[in-house]
């Protein structure tokens, strides 16, 4: 049965972050995930985690100005520097709070920008960042990420994700496959997750259309739970939904699911 972590960015959104470890600890999860840990300190973060035993499993590098609508910046030419940088930023937090999976995202093509160097900046960019990873033994992660919800953003596909991986060539960069962006972006989830299990190195879950609980919606997670073990997937899920309402009062999904 496949393990579930939770994401403190958009669960648990009850209590300020640092108290959502041990809101998620009290729900039963021993996992988590978040987007960003930066406006805070190592240590705090990391003492939170402890204090509840919870494991964090993925975070992402930095996004650039997301205030100013940034997603990213790994494919954003002239900005190597900055990427560069924010790698090694992310690596001080990752060996601190014992993390081995980074998630670099693309970007939104910045408007008239040539496609081509944008392509050629992200997989420079990701080789860099996978041969800084690999002398951790750490895993980079690469997410298609749907349009409707980032539009622009430059990795929208498994396909084009899957690409990007061989053309980058580390054995350490890995896809981030999101199954909520996956069915808007294309559907046929059992089907892609077969046929890319082998560079699969993370799993994100959410209903669909509306990204609340996976019980709700179109998707069916009880059979893809059970496909998802039998592709021999052994990470985590993170849970990257938002609730409908209060955070544990839509958790009898985690209860069928684990039982």
């Amino acid at each position: 049965m496949p393990r579930f972590a939770a994401n403190l960015t958009m669960m648990f959104n009850e209590v300020p972050f640092l108290d959502r470890f041990q809101a998620a600890a009290e729900a039963g999860f021993t996992a988590v995930e978040f987007l960003f840990p930066y406006e805070y300190l190592p240590e705090e973060v990391g003492d939170r985690a402890t204090a509840c035993e919870t494991q964090i499993v993925l975070f992402n590098m930095p996004p650039g100005n997301w205030s100013a609508g940034e997603r990213g910046i790994a494919g954003i030419p002239g900005r190597e520097q900055e990427f560069r940088e924010g790698v090694d930023i992310a690596l001080v937090y990752a060996d601190h709070l014992s993390v081995t999976r980074l998630h670099a995202m693309a970007g939104v093509a910045p408007a008239g920008a040539d496609l081509t160097a944008c392509r050629a900046t992200l997989i420079a960019n990701l080789k860099y960042a996978a041969e800084k990873l690999a002398k951790r033994n750490m895993t980079l992660l690469l997410e298609a990420i749907n349009t409707r919800d980032i539009p622009g953003f430059m990795v929208t596909t498994q396909e084009e994700s899957a690409h990007i991986c061989v053309a980058v060539g580390a054995p350490n960069l890995k896809m981030q496959m999101d199954l909520y962006h996956m069915q808007v972006m294309q559907g046929d989830l059992a089907t892609t997750l077969k046929r890319h299990a082998s560079r699969c190195g993370h799993i994100q879950i959410a209903g669909c259309p509306e990204r609340h609980e996976p019980d709700t919606g179109e998707v069916r997670y009880d059979y893809l739970f059970h496909l998802i073990d039998e592709i021999g997937y052994q990470g985590w899920l993170g849970c990257e939904y938002r609730p409908v309402g209060k955070t544990t009062d839509g958790l009898g999904w985690l209860s069928a699911a684990t039982r």
